[in-house]
């Protein structure tokens, strides 16, 4: 097992500093950033992104296609995989461990003992550390929500950009997509551009009348700018016409709009210059871990046979499971000989049986795993009765997802493609050993 470092010694401590994981204010945050000298009113232009799903890949899109153009970008995102460092990415680098661990005990002193969450003070880490390096651009996602989340504490984002909306984390942001677009629309500020991917009915309505109070152009999947998958190539149109550009190197339909609303977002961002060559490159270049990713090496694909595939995924909400559901319809056309057998552990936070009905159609059986270290994981009785309620008839539990792999080899050793998925803090335990 890897020793800690310096910093999850200190990022173990701030987990203390308040008595719940997720409490949304601003008032905390406020207080922390007036202490340290106010670093969020000194930060390059931002890009504030928010939604449900896609919002990681949507950053990926647009850091991989504006460093392509030569651009320096910050970029802050979460929940991270394997280690903290990679929530703060510092004009294209990952911030390394003695900055990082300067950083997080300078907040602390500042913080003294006064009550803040874990996300709230490594958000003000974040923000002095983006002021202390020169980029041209920062990437900001959002970490929950958008109206009371810590990074809205921007009064003047260059753009923002809105995800697709669906249902999670009802308890924190409603239990109607109207209010969950609601919260997630605070980020949008007057009179500054947003994208716009995909949206129900009932979020899109949200988007639009906040738009209209706030003066703010918007600019909308379906009606100002669209995007398809066409062959081999990822056809954009916005009102200066259509372009072909090649498909993004992330895998799966979702990711075309995705990639889409990155196209979407980028004559949003003025005074920025993106050639026909940088969005080619950054759309075949493009990296986000545990998004439809091939493992290649670990325990879990030594455990399978010649001829088996071993991929893994974060999605963990309903819109996930569609999303991972549609991809394996096209698995299953493309190799109707090769199985599809389901590895999967969430937490208590999302909903088990919305995640996988999508899915079942398309696998052979399902193995259920606790994710390991987070007290919000439910355990592998609930996910196996879980996935008996959603209508899985093969369904057997594991303690770890090598172990999972042996046991899916055991029972029948045909080949087969064995996705993981459920949560990102799994695809994150997943990567350490595997990755």
């Amino acid at each position: 097992m890897t020793a800690p470092l310096g910093s999850d010694l200190v990022l173990e401590r701030l987990t203390k500093l308040h008595p719940k994981l997720i409490d949304l204010v601003l008032d905390r945050v406020q207080r922390l950033l007036d202490r340290v000298g106010n670093p969020e009113r000194r930060l390059p232009p931002v890009v504030h992104v928010a939604g449900t799903n896609g919002k990681g890949s949507t950053v990926a899109y647009l850091r991989a296609i504006l460093e392509a153009a030569g651009y320096r970008v910050h970029a802050y995102t979460s929940p991270h995989l394997v280690r903290f460092h990679e929530r703060i990415r510092l004009a294209g680098r990952l911030i390394e461990e003695p900055e990082l661990l300067a950083l997080l005990e300078e907040c602390e002193r500042a913080n003294g003992d006064q009550q803040i969450t874990f996300f709230e003070v490594t958000t003000v880490a974040a923000f002095l550390a983006f002021t202390r390096h020169k980029a041209d651009i920062l990437l900001l996602e959002v970490g929950l929500g958008g109206t009371h989340d810590a990074t809205n504490v921007i009064e003047h984002p260059l753009a923002c950009c809105l995800t697709p909306i669906s249902m999670d984390h009802m308890q924190h942001l409603g239990h109607t997509l109207a209010e969950i677009a609601a919260n997630k629309a605070g980020i949008m500020k007057r009179g500054r551009p947003v994208a716009i991917g995909p949206q129900p009915a009932e979020a899109e309505a949200v988007f639009e009348a906040r738009g209209a109070e706030l003066g703010a152009p918007l600019h909308r999947f379906g009606q100002e700018w669209n995007a398809r998958r066409e062959g081999d190539a990822l056809l954009f149109r916005d009102k200066r016409g259509e372009t072909s550009w090649p498909l993004p190197a992330l895998p799966g339909l979702h990711q075309i709009e995705n990639a889409g609303l990155a196209l979407a977002t980028l004559p949003l961002l003025d005074g920025f210059s993106i050639s026909e060559n940088a969005i080619a490159k950054g759309l075949r270049s493009v990296e986000w871990p545990a998004r439809l990713q091939r493992l290649r090496r670990g325990p879990v694909v030594e455990a399978l046979p010649p001829g088996w595939e071993a991929w893994l995924d974060g999605g963990h909400n309903e819109s996930g499971g569609q999303a991972l559901g549609l991809h394996a319809a096209g698995w299953r056309r493309e190799r109707p000989d090769l199985p599809i057998r389901l590895v999967f552990g969430m937490l208590s936070t999302h909903d088990p049986v919305g995640f996988l009905k999508p899915l079942l159609p398309h696998i052979q059986d399902v193995t259920a795993v606790a994710v390991g270290g987070n007290h919000q994981a439910l355990d592998v009785e609930a996910l196996v009765e879980a996935a008996r309620r959603a209508g899985a008839a093969q369904v057997r539990g594991a303690s770890s997802a090598d172990e999972a792999a042996r046991a899916i080899v055991a029972a029948d050793p045909t080949a087969a493609r064995l996705l993981i998925c459920g949560s990102l803090y799994l695809a994150g335990e997943v990567l350490a050993k595997n990755g």
